[in-house]
């Protein structure tokens, strides 16, 4: 195959899994079907199984090719903030802003996707959703640890209790703001952030979380 075709390939196989994953946010990795993605993609249903070798290889890539879209709308813009107790609001307000503005049309695909394999049998589409769930816990959990090495965070807070508390939080806003269509739902879940990070912040966090708070506020 020359390196054209490879390239238009490959092309052909990223779109598809793009809208994989739109459709999975929807109607969940389950509901990924050939003909689904077919009708989505105007391509026939031999042209498009060509590119996966079975139900599960498509699951897999559509996983990775979310936790790339992941990455660039909700981790890459927190990382340009001050490492420790800036990250991690970042962090929280950029999980916020992908909801809001529906980078996938049926909210977080990871949260669709925890709630569809919570209670299936392990396997490699669970263990690879448990992994990206993970690293983005871990993530969380780092900034916490690096504010308290900074001295903006409570040296008694537990990193993975605090992570979990701001999680549920916005895991919670963006379950109800789909089911509602009430972007309060939003604010809520803002406000939740910035109450438990002032909970836990030492005089000096609070002046960063002030700063934040000024830099946020139009003038």
């Amino acid at each position: 195959m020359s390196n054209r075709n490879t390239h238009v390939g490959a092309k052909t196989r990223d779109a598809i899994l793009q809208a994989a994953a739109d459709v999975a946010s929807v109607d969940g990795l389950e509901g990924l079907s050939i003909g689904r993605l077919a009708v989505e993609m105007s391509m026939s249903k031999s042209g498009l199984f060509a590119h996966f070798g079975s139900k599960e290889e498509l699951q897999l890539a559509t996983i990775e090719v979310a936790r790339k879209r992941y990455v660039r709308e909700v981790i890459a813009p927190a990382m340009t903030a001050e490492p420790g107790l800036a990250e991690l609001h970042a962090l929280c307000q950029s999980f916020l802003s992908y909801v809001e503005r529906r980078v996938f049309p049926g909210g977080c695909f990871f949260a669709a996707a925890m709630a569809e394999f919570d209670a299936k049998s392990e396997g490699p589409v669970r263990d690879r959703i448990a992994a990206c769930q993970n690293m983005w816990m871990a993530s969380l959990e780092h900034a916490t640890e690096v504010a308290q090495h900074k001295r903006q965070l409570r040296s008694s807070v537990d990193p993975q209790q605090l992570a979990f508390e701001l999680e549920g939080a916005m895991l919670a806003a963006n379950w109800y703001v789909h089911m509602f269509s009430d972007p309060a739902y939003l604010e809520r879940a803002r406000g939740s952030v910035r109450s438990r990070l002032a909970g836990d912040a030492t005089p000096t966090g609070l002046r960063v979380l002030e700063a934040l708070n000024d830099a946020a506020t139009p003038s």
